[in-house]
């Protein structure tokens, strides 16, 4: 059982690498320092070409809120959204439309304070610093009921965010919670890390991480599929992100590392 009462004290610590800053620094973002920067060098020195991969997960939010759009859904929750810059949701939203909400979710002060001047000049989005790991904090908190209107159709983004949550956090009872919080209609996105096809990719970013604020668990497609329970998983189903769904220009290319994971579904009525 996750301890509520713990959720919100997480402290400032620049002196390790963090996971938002990490994936800021591995998209040329500039909201990261010295220490992810660096950490990202030694990645990419034991992963040629890692960096391909996290650039693969932005691609994959993009052809999902892209989805998303062109079915009708104008509210998103992006849990551990990390820093809302590089083509993040709203960028992505106004491209298509005016009419959108999307509300951003992140535990990391430092992370909260760089995204919040970022997002001043937009009042279709917002960013509070909760954990995602308490749903009913971010539900209704005064941002979530202020911006996001619930008994609306939602979409849940959990982009490269699970597998940061430790099993002893029952991530998959997380998601159910969710799940059951928002109305038929509503999408479900995720993508998550797996080693099935390239463990030891998989292994390394994990020893890597190990030495970060937000260790990494690599899980299986399996557990991954489960995630979505009784939605409606849509075209082309769940599998590596690079076969989702692929711009034509990526439909031949072949990623050096299959280590990511996920899929879209839809809450039937």
């Amino acid at each position: 059982m996750v301890d509520t009462q713990n959720l919100m004290s997480r402290e400032m610590d620049i002196d390790r690498p963090c996971a938002a800053r990490i994936y800021d620094a591995f998209l040329g973002g500039s909201h990261n320092f010295g220490v992810e920067r660096g950490f990202v060098e030694r990645v990419e020195a034991a992963l040629p070409g890692i960096t391909e991969t996290y650039r693969e997960n932005r691609a994959f939010v993009r052809r999902t809120v892209e989805y998303l759009l062109a079915h009708g859904i104008r509210q998103f929750l992006d849990l551990g959204s990390g820093i809302p810059t590089i083509g993040h949701v709203h960028e992505i939203a106004r491209r298509r439309t005016r009419d959108f909400r999307v509300l951003y979710v992140d535990n990391e002060p430092l992370t909260v304070a760089h995204s919040r001047p970022l997002l001043a000049d937009e009042p279709r989005a917002a960013i509070i610093e909760a954990d995602c790991r308490d749903p009913e904090s971010v539900l209704r908190s005064p941002a979530a009921t202020g911006l996001l209107d619930l008994d609306q159709p939602t979409a849940v983004l959990m982009s490269a965010m699970l597998h940061f949550v430790p099993d002893g956090d029952t991530p998959a009872a997380l998601v159910e919670r969710y799940r059951k919080a928002v109305v038929p209609g509503s999408h479900l996105a995720v993508s998550h890390i797996t080693g099935d096809y390239d463990p030891g990719a998989a292994g390394t970013l994990e020893s890597f991480y190990a030495e970060t604020t937000d260790p990494l668990i690599a899980r299986s497609p399996q557990w991954i599929d489960e995630l979505f329970g009784d939605f409606e998983v849509l075209p082309p189903g769940t599998s590596y992100l690079t076969d989702w769904r692929p711009d034509p220009d990526q439909a031949a290319a072949r990623p050096r590392y299959r280590i990511l994971y996920g899929g879209l579904a839809r809450k039937l009525g």
